[in-house]
């Protein structure tokens, strides 16, 4: 998750960047859903049946904390159709850590939104372009106005949600929409995703954007996230997924504000790219756990050894290797004079497409001549 508006605004007014004590965790509670995404990474359907009880997660919960996970997504399949969902996210909340609830909305009613509200942190409802496109990249008709209907009616509450949007061909044709979108519905944050190659994602390479348009986009994004600074805007822009873009938002800092360009060189270093395994793991409705929820192979299950056993594992080959800094990456990546900031990129589309977990990322758009050292 990178966040270009507030590495932006905490740079030029030299504030402290938003930063996490400890790490994020992505928890899949439920493999259910009743839309069918093209891209869902879990593959997620309506023919799913409830694996993980109640019962495993609140034992989970307290082990969470003593790993010093203290940020948990609340993701699925749709979360929101565990009916005991308020009441785990209550135990979360008891014990200090904050939960962010990413949905497709369409079961966000009049009747629960203010539950919602008062329970998560933050709210995510998935847009994936406007009308029809959306309806058909998410296998429903009508899911569309369900979702923008669930954003007025936590707004209109007080409520905070966001549009997340995930880029592909069957969406691209809503990209710029999206934000025009945000500013109508004025809601404070648009989170862009990039195509991970995992679950229908992979199954459905054919979706993901040519190099060209990803860069295209990304520039724009850029832009877009300068505009609404300098014009006040309180629109946070956050990409996911290509933590290329940092660079990208780099070279176009230093032509913009080349005063302030060490000072975002070095808080991207601080932030340090892709933290699949150190900062940002997943945890599945079958006990699984991984280093990000796109991830080809898990590293315990939680529901056979307590999960801080599992991610405080200093004898686990594969996290040691994912949290050394920067990687140890093959490809554009070992002569890249870049690495410190984007660390290498997706492990999941590596593997998903050389058989490598330590291999470039495919989808990286840097040309070899401007990663020279």
């Amino acid at each position: 998750m990178f966040r270009l508006s507030n590495l932006i605004k905490s740079t030029l007014q030299e504030q402290k960047s938003r930063s996490l004590d400890g790490s994020i965790i992505i928890w899949n509670m439920t493999n259910r859903c009743n839309l069918l995404c093209h891209h869902c990474y879990s593959k997620a359907s309506a023919n799913e049946k409830e694996s993980l009880s109640l019962e495993d997660i609140l034992k989970t919960i307290p082990k969470l904390k003593i790993a010093n996970i203290n940020f948990v997504i609340f993701s699925g399949g749709e979360p929101l159709l565990r009916k005991d969902i308020f009441e785990i996210a209550q135990c979360m909340k008891d014990n200090k850590i904050m939960t962010y609830l990413s949905t497709n909305g369409t079961y966000i009613t009049e009747k629960n939104a203010q539950r919602i509200i008062d329970t998560f942190n933050y709210i995510g409802i998935s847009i994936d372009g406007i009308g029809e496109v959306h309806d058909y990249f998410r296998g429903q008709k009508g899911s569309y106005d369900k979702s923008i209907e669930a954003i007025k009616t936590i707004q209109k509450l007080g409520g905070n949600a966001g549009i997340r949007f995930t880029i592909t061909k069957e969406t691209e044709s809503s990209f710029y929409d999206i934000f025009t979108l945000a500013e109508e519905l004025n809601v404070n944050k648009i989170y862009i995703s990039h195509l991970v190659y995992s679950g229908r994602g992979k199954e459905n390479l054919e979706i993901d954007i040519s190099k060209e348009k990803r860069r295209e986009y990304v520039n724009f994004m850029i832009n877009k996230a300068f505009e609404y600074y300098e014009n006040g805007k309180d629109i946070d822009i956050v990409t996911g997924n290509m933590e290329m873009d940092a660079i990208i938002l780099l070279k176009e800092f230093e032509k913009k504000y080349p005063d302030f360009v060490n000072s975002l060189k070095n808080r991207l270093k601080s932030w340090g790219g892709n933290s699949a395994g150190k900062r940002l793991g997943n945890m599945d409705w079958n006990g699984f756990v991984k280093p990000d929820p796109f991830f080809p192979m898990t590293i315990g299950n939680y529901l056979e050894k307590d999960f801080d056993k599992i991610w405080l594992d200093d004898n686990n080959e594969l996290l040691k290797k994912l949290r050394e800094f920067p990687r140890n990456i093959k490809g554009k990546c070992s002569s890249c004079k870049y690495i410190d900031i984007c660390n290498g990129g997706s492990r999941s589309r590596a593997y998903a497409i050389s058989g490598d977990l330590w291999d470039e990322d495919p989808s990286c758009y840097l040309t070899l001549e401007e990663i020279k050292g």
